[in-house]
């Protein structure tokens, strides 16, 4: 039997710093193309949990050690990478010290969840607002793309 074509796994991080005030989310400067502001993330590694995934690319992009607090939902938009399509789970997490940008992020910067740069990669803008959604309500993201939902 061969094999299906499936596509690419990801996972992205919300990672919150805990010990600034207002408690900023972390973006990357992506260093390779797509160019943009966008959230630390990576495609996850055969044989390895998307929860493995999450924590090492957020030590690999942005030096720090995560600790994941929810899942806050997946990403599957054919359209959402111009790359191929991908398909990401989102994780929200929580870290502290100083972020140095590594690996696939040129630079990092804070910013607190309404105030984000302009543009934004990928589909992080709709992730970012379903994260606010999350902050309000406690609630994931809602499922899209489902006839009914």
């Amino acid at each position: 039997m061969s094999r299906p074509v499936t596509p690419l796994v990801a996972v992205d991080l919300v990672i919150e710093m805990v010990d600034r005030p207002g408690r900023p989310i972390l973006l990357i400067e992506r260093r390779n193309p797509p160019h943009g502001w966008a959230l630390p993330g990576g495609f996850v590694d055969v044989g390895e949990r998307l929860e493995q995934a999450a924590v090492r690319e957020a030590g690999e992009e942005v030096s720090l050690v995560v600790r994941l607090k929810a899942l806050l939902g997946c990403y599957s938009d054919p359209a959402r990478d111009p790359r191929g399509h991908t398909v990401s789970a989102v994780y929200v997490a929580e870290a502290r010290g100083e972020p140095r940008a590594a690996d696939d992020a040129a630079e990092v910067q804070c910013c607190l969840p309404h105030r984000l740069p302009p543009v934004l990669a990928f589909d992080h803008a709709l992730i970012l607002a379903d994260y606010r959604h999350f902050l309000a309500t406690g609630e994931p993201a809602p499922l899209r793309g489902v006839p009914g939902a």
